[in-house]
């Protein structure tokens, strides 16, 4: 069996994992930045998401799949949150199921998110939108699933190893909007050339 791949770019912290007693599996939730991919029949990855955007993707027949969650399409080159970008957390996915045997031929895509949950901000769901579509486009892998735009949060479940999604909309994401506003406001932000990072 597979396990979280440790990204390679910047700090991330551990995953949390717990087993649901309502289905008994082992629940991975996501969060801005993280990339997982498993084999496991045991593992369901969940996040919520707003404007972000979360590709699901699979080789239905190895079973070998995982998530990504990204916060805008791209970023400037060499950020240290880089992970946080499509561009980023698309290559990671993809590379990540191919390293463990996937095979790039077959791969399948769901595709959440993107939701206009930050008024100040409507068009960052929808960018997200057209750039993960367009780079699963290029790629070469089918879209065969998902819900993108709306105005509504929305929670995800996926289980690589067979395919099924499911999704449930959640109102009165006020927090989820005031998380991404303050990581949209950070992004914009020159970083000090002499930044020094504690630990």
């Amino acid at each position: 069996m597979l396990t979280a791949r440790k990204l390679d770019v910047g700090d991330q912290p551990s995953l949390r994992k717990y087993r649901n007693p309502r289905d008994g599996l082992l629940h991975v939730q996501l969060t801005l930045g993280d990339t997982y991919v498993t084999s496991d029949p045991d593992e369901l990855l969940t996040t919520i998401l707003g404007s972000c955007i979360s590709a699901c993707i699979r080789d239905p027949v190895s079973g070998i799949g995982g998530m990504n969650h990204f916060l805008l399409p791209d970023g400037k080159a060499g950020d240290r949150d880089a992970r946080c970008y499509g561009v980023n957390a698309m290559e990671l996915l993809i590379n990540d199921i191919l390293k463990h045997g996937g095979d790039r031929r077959r791969l399948e895509a769901k595709v959440f998110g993107g939701a206009n949950v930050v008024s100040a901000l409507t068009d960052v769901g929808s960018r997200n939108c057209s750039f993960a579509r367009q780079f699963l486009s290029d790629e070469g892998i089918a879209i065969v699933g998902g819900d993108t735009g709306g105005s509504a949060a929305r929670r995800i479940q996926f289980i690589p190893t067979t395919g099924r999604a499911r999704q449930a909309l959640v109102h009165g994401g006020g927090r989820l909007a005031q998380i991404e506003l303050t990581a949209l406001h950070r992004k914009d932000k020159p970083e000090p050339a002499d930044d020094v990072e504690f630990f």
